[in-house]
């Protein structure tokens, strides 16, 4: 079953000086089933980030509809919008979005404080905090852990709330290699227990952990490859042999 469906797509924006048209989206369609991992791939300026936006409700398309669970975006009033992103959606970004102040348990805590859930916190801290590894790091505040520590804590804060998506940006873009492969490893845990994620980034190792790879380029769904049987090596070499092809074409 569909839980997310992208119809017909278009972003067009205004440029505030000479009131120039630019089309970061011009057709895009898409559907992901309830328990995907999906992620989108492509070029700096191919609209990836754009669409992500769109999905997240932060920006509105000018032209198509996005529709979880059966209901559209655009029916949504903008008074409920914050309540409807923090009750169904749940955001992983590349600079981790941490508050300081907090320490990394009120971090994880604070979409279900601003939503009035405070039934049972310290439960649902800790339980979230030992899938990903974090138990013992509650107290510490974000200046005193690793930027892998971070990005579990923010992992931990979008899986809180039990969304319908995690929409994840560039995940791993700050992240040293070890705590790439720590991150993505527990991607595939979350997912593997029925979390749907759909994530953008650049990195063919990131990506060559999802089940499916969208590729974008200008303005549209260009290409999609499917993990099928292979494993995380095999689909690293379809990312690559994709986006070697995209690059050939493109010269030509």
């Amino acid at each position: 079953m569909a839980i997310l469906e992208v119809q017909g797509v278009k972003k067009i924006y205004t440029t505030r000086l000479g009131g120039n048209k630019v089309q970061a989206l011009s057709n895009v369609n898409f559907s992901v089933e309830e328990g995907e991992y999906v992620a989108i791939m492509g070029e700096s300026g191919s609209g990836k980030t754009t669409l992500l936006n769109i999905l997240a409700a932060l920006d509105k398309p000018t032209a198509g509809s996005i529709v979880l669970e059966g209901k559209k975006l655009s029916d949504i009033k903008e008074a409920q919008m914050a309540a409807f992103r923090r009750d169904n959606l749940g955001f992983v970004f590349q600079d981790f979005n941490l508050i300081d102040t907090f320490n990394l348990k009120d971090n994880i805590l604070l979409p279900l404080v601003l939503s009035g859930k405070l039934d049972d916190l310290d439960e649902k801290a800790e339980k979230v905090a030992a899938k990903l590894g974090i138990s013992e790091l509650l107290n510490k505040f974000p200046y005193e852990v690793s930027g892998g520590q971070k990005q579990r804590a923010a992992a931990a804060r979008a899986l809180i709330t039990n969304p319908k998506i995690i929409l994840a940006d560039e995940p791993t873009g700050a992240l040293d290699s070890k705590s790439t492969d720590s991150l993505l490893d527990i991607f595939e845990k979350i997912n593997k227990d029925g979390q749907t994620i759909l994530m953008v980034t650049h990195s063919v190792k990131a990506a060559s952990h999802a089940g499916r790879v969208l590729f974008i380029k200008d303005g549209e769904v260009f290409h999609q490859i499917y993990r099928g049987n292979s494993n995380n090596h095999e689909m690293y070499q379809k990312i690559t042999d994709t986006l070697t092809a995209i690059t050939t074409n493109d010269r030509q």
